[in-house]
């Protein structure tokens, strides 16, 4: 492994953090689309140095989409929505600082945990990715949308009735099976479906725009950043939280499709489950909340990485992107790939773990620094905001259409708000929905051919676990049920 690494290397890999950063962090612009642009750049490059720079913009980049979704509710990832509940709450409350710090450490354990995992784990947790049909994918995310309802709003039916808004929305687009239109409406624009980059920006930042022009309150006190001083300890009081929702990023990651927005989604309930008393509940700024969302969707980076390297099924969209670089240098991805190629394989896991310590420095010296954007008057800021929503919007596809769908989902959300209808649960929807659809009817079609289909569909043992855990989630949120389920516990 110390063959790989010289002075070129690290700095490859320090360039490509520092990039992360800043296009993580700009709303709008994405790791993956940074990653595919870094794809046409680094083709004629020594396949170490284009990889140390492509992990170094891959770790700091996930990162990097939470200092946007606590300072201005504007999650520069789906993966970083989960931040936004926790983090921008801390923000207005003058706590950005602590909010970015906990950031900080908790994706720096996470993303160290994913990628030891990945040089551990590689082969046995492949294996077990394997073994997950069609069904048990769509059942992944169906549990993962199951518990945002209860994780993101006090009400269960509004929390549900987001997520089926955001299984409409997803539904938008041609057919992936039969290719034809659904509901387009005959708007030649919404053919391709609707991109992630507008919804994202108008449902957490256009919409953050009109509710404080309606509310037309300054709230000075929010925008004076305290240097506050935070201690080590006191928030490294979470390891173990932080370990378990680690684990639960890298078991996540490793299963192709699910990704950071899952993961982070089933930590988060996970953290909320078991952190029985919090100093602030969650949803109004709880640190618990930041470490379960960061540690689990930066684990994810690891486990990604493990069914591209050894079944060459890229994990979610950068794998996918770095999966045509191996392509591109002549590197064959597979069951065969690390006995064949170590030092490819070394180079990626020291490119990230360099990475991850440059995400420490970074978090650590330069975000805070950004923390400063929050002491700018609204009546600054808000234009500036607006004009960020209009030009990322635009430049995700280059077309003024995506600038009125941002228009548009803006004033949803701020509707949405104004009932008090979550805005995260429809997020993680839209961008599940497509991959619910196509693996829940591939499922059916490759069961309608056997003797049973009911048992071919529902009859593997992971099948009957996600089954029963999206069951007794939904149970135990329903309100007639969940009196009995508490009642049955209590005689227990």
């Amino acid at each position: 492994m110390l063959s790989v690494i010289d002075a070129r290397f690290i700095l490859m890999v320090l360039v490509g953090s520092v990039a992360g950063l800043f296009v993580g962090a700009i709303p709008g612009l994405s790791v993956s689309m940074a990653t595919a642009l870094l794809v046409s750049i680094t083709y004629t490059w020594e396949h170490s140095d284009a990889l140390a720079m492509i992990m170094g913009v891959y770790v700091v980049g996930v990162f990097s989409g939470a200092v946007s979704a606590i300072l201005i509710n504007i999650p520069g990832a789906p993966s970083s929505v989960v931040t936004t509940l926790d983090g921008y709450p801390m923000s207005k409350k003058g706590q950005a600082y602590k909010a970015l710090y906990t950031a900080t450490i908790y994706s720096f354990t996470g993303s160290l945990f994913g990628l030891l995992a990945l040089g551990l784990l590689a082969t046995p947790v492949s294996r077990i990715a394997l073994k997950f049909t069609k069904m048990d994918y769509f059942l992944l995310a169906f549990f993962g949308l199951t518990t945002v309802g209860s994780v993101s709003s006090k009400n269960y039916a509004k929390g549900l009735i987001s997520v089926m808004l955001g299984l409409i929305i997803s539904m938008i687009g041609l057919d992936p099976l039969m290719g034809t239109r659904r509901l387009t409406f005959g708007v030649q624009n919404l053919t391709g479906g609707i991109s992630t980059v507008p919804a994202l920006v108008g449902f957490f930042g256009f919409a953050e725009v009109l509710s404080v022009i309606y509310n037309r309150k300054q709230e000075e006190n929010v925008l004076t950043m305290e240097r506050m001083k935070v201690s080590l300890r006191e928030v490294l009081k979470g390891w173990k939280l932080s370990l378990y929702t680690s684990a639960i990023g890298m078991l996540v990651g490793a299963l192709p499709g699910a990704g950071g927005p899952v993961a982070s989604f089933i930590a988060y309930n996970e953290a909320k489950r078991l952190t029985k008393n919090p100093e602030i509940p969650f949803g109004e700024g709880a640190v618990e909340g930041i470490m379960a969302s960061e540690s689990s969707n930066n684990a994810c980076i690891g486990g990604a990485l493990i069914p591209m390297l050894t079944l060459a099924v890229p994990g979610d969209a950068v794998t996918a992107i770095i999966l045509s670089v191996f392509y591109v240098h002549g590197l064959q991805p597979g069951p065969m790939f690390i006995r064949q190629n170590p030092e490819a394989f070394y180079s990626i896991l020291a490119a990230g773990i360099i990475a991850c310590f440059a995400l420490l420095a970074l978090g650590l010296l330069v975000a805070p620094r950004i923390c400063k954007v929050i002491t700018i008057p609204k009546n600054i800021m808000i234009p500036v905001v607006a004009s960020l929503c209009v030009i990322g919007s635009f430049a995700c596809n280059n077309r003024l259409f995506d600038v009125a769908l941002m228009f548009l989902f803006g004033f949803i959300g701020f509707l949405m708000r104004r009932f008090d209808y979550p805005v995260a649960p429809l997020i993680l929807a839209m961008v599940l929905g497509k991959m619910m659809d196509s693996n829940f009817r591939q499922a059916v079609s490759l069961a309608s051919s056997a003797e049973n289909p009911l048992i071919s569909m529902f009859g593997h043992p992971f099948t009957i676990i996600l089954s029963l855990c999206s069951l007794g989630v939904l149970l135990s949120n329903i309100p007639w049920t969940r009196r009995y389920i508490d009642q049955m516990l209590h005689r227990k």
